[in-house]
């Protein structure tokens, strides 16, 4: 925990602007602290825990300049990511016993996406927080039958929902696996137990969330979750969210393809590429061993349905991120641990029994780790989205040169938001183009030359328009070059710099 919050305070402490989502987290606990908190629960995109977290920080922390509303909500992200080491260590002890768990922990800090979304201001540390802990009492009750162990993980799975819609999962999970048990005999808990246990799955999600759903209107209210449950078309062809525009001629095999190549990619990052091989041993023999078998159904259904979630995120919305699958890849590096360690112990074995030659096993898998912090340091320590970073002096530029009640079309919203200014982000394009007081259009290089739809909006608002400042004023390989946009000025009335190429290609950087 000490090595984590090492970590993750200095990301914390240079990360320039926060991931574009954490803007919306920010709006959303602004209006909490402001008393607003019917209309935030009720019309809000995200569930209100995290917002919450970040309120409950800021209170604490004070100031209420933008600066101060990102420390806060860092270090609500902070805390959760340093807690977040004690059900890692649970879950893989429950599983696998303490050597594991000691590895597991270690490894989940070593893979660099870990750190740089716990660090920023994301609600995935408060959410795998509360699922890991839902996790380990869930698998705790399919061991023992408890009934304590079960309220417990009915409880973590409510808190993991009021995070993120996804939470829903982990009691649903339950339900399968204790269905399944039923049917088995191999599997069956005592049938008082059994009985007890699907009456805590059915009645106490619904008195949990159900004042919950009642006020939000239904499960959720982003996008994402209904496409997932079919409850709305795909996302557009040329949709904000999508990686690239989507052909229209495109064959339900060639999206599955696809899908299949983004989760594979998605996973690979969140686990870490050498750690895939030691992932898949891990699994192999934990299933082999024919021990805690309802623990095992349970992981299965788990990590089976979040993988099809993560092909039908990208099939039906065209995106899938090492962030959607780290709750997957939590899990994976939990298995890594533990096929690293069977794979020692017969390293360790065979130079003994074939070669004479003694090695400690434990000197080797402290070695791991080591090793691994030596060939990811420099990704490990990296500044988070330090390709926006530009976006910041941009919002300081806007604060000193532009009126308190400038109006500015900023799709990212960065510029806006560290500026103090009211901006129009994507969901407002079409207010932003109707409002006779829209003066100031900030946009990085890419939104110029773009393929998207809302590229084309983006050049026809600045066209034969002034572009008055660019950060950097020369383009920087890696670094999105900024720019801001004077729509009361023509632009023969200010020299215009030549078009911004970041690549050797001739793309710019997204």
């Amino acid at each position: 925990m000490a090595a984590a919050a090492l970590l993750l305070t200095w990301l914390a402490t240079h990360t320039e602007v926060m991931y574009a989502d954490g803007l919306r987290y920010v709006d959303q606990a602004r209006r909490l602290e402001t008393a607003r908190w019917k209309e935030t629960l009720s019309r809000g995109t995200d569930h209100p825990a995290y917002p919450l977290a970040i309120a409950a920080a800021h209170r604490l922390r004070g100031g209420d300049s933008p600066a101060d509303w990102q420390a806060a909500a860092q270090a609500a992200s902070i805390l959760a990511g340093i807690l977040l080491v004690v059900p890692i260590y649970l879950v893989a002890l429950e599983l696998f016993g303490p050597r594991a768990a000691w590895l597991a922990g270690a490894l989940t800090f070593l893979v660099p996406l870990n750190g740089h979304v716990l660090a920023d201001v994301l609600s995935e540390g408060l959410f795998l927080l509360f699922w890991m802990f839902g996790c380990w009492t869930g698998l705790r009750f399919l061991r023992a039958g408890s009934t304590r162990w079960l309220l417990a993980a009915v409880s973590f799975g409510f808190l993991a929902y009021l995070v993120r819609p996804e939470g829903i999962l982990l009691p649903a999970a339950l339900a399968a696996t204790l269905l399944i048990a039923m049917a088995v005999p191999a599997l069956r808990l005592p049938r008082t137990r059994a009985i007890r246990g699907a009456l805590i799955l059915v009645v106490g999600p619904i008195l949990l969330a159900g004042p919950f759903l009642f006020l939000k209107g239904g499960i959720a209210t982003k996008p994402a979750i209904s496409r997932l449950f079919g409850l709305s078309g795909k996302s557009s062809a040329m949709a904000v969210e999508r990686e690239r525009p989507l052909d229209p001629d495109q064959s339900t095999a060639a999206t599955l393809a696809a899908a299949g190549r983004a989760a594979f990619r998605a996973i690979s990052e969140g686990v870490s590429p050498i750690l895939l091989l030691p992932a898949a041993v891990g699994i192999v023999r934990a299933f082999r061993r024919r021990r805690d078998v309802r623990q095992s159904v349970f992981l299965g259904i788990l990590m089976a349905s979040w993988l099809l979630a993560l092909l039908r995120l990208h099939a039906t919305g065209g995106y899938c991120t090492a962030r959607h699958a780290m709750l997957l890849a939590l899990l994976l590096l939990g298995f890594a641990a533990h096929g690293l360690i069977d794979m020692v112990d017969r390293a360790v074995s065979l130079c003994r029994d074939r070669l004479g030659v003694r090695l400690p096993a434990r000197a080797v898998l402290a070695a791991i780790p080591l090793t691994m912090l030596a060939a990811s340091w420099s990704s490990l320590i990296a500044p988070v989205n330090a390709g926006f970073a530009t976006y910041r002096p941009a919002g300081e530029w806007l604060a000193a040169n532009t009126a308190a009640d400038a109006r500015i079309l900023d799709l990212k919203g960065w510029a806006s938001y560290y500026g103090g200014r009211r901006g129009y982000g994507f969901g407002e394009i079409d207010d932003a183009l109707r409002d006779p007081n829209l003066r100031w259009v900030v946009a990085h290089d890419a939104f110029l030359v773009g393929p998207w739809s809302y590229c084309d909006i983006i050049r026809g608002a600045v066209a034969g328009k002034a572009r008055v400042k660019s950060f950097p004023e020369r383009p920087r390989r890696g670094v999105a070059q900024v720019h801001i946009y004077d729509r009361s000025i023509p632009s023969a009335e200010v020299p215009q710099p030549p078009p911004a190429i970041s690549s050797r290609d001739g793309r710019p950087v997204r």
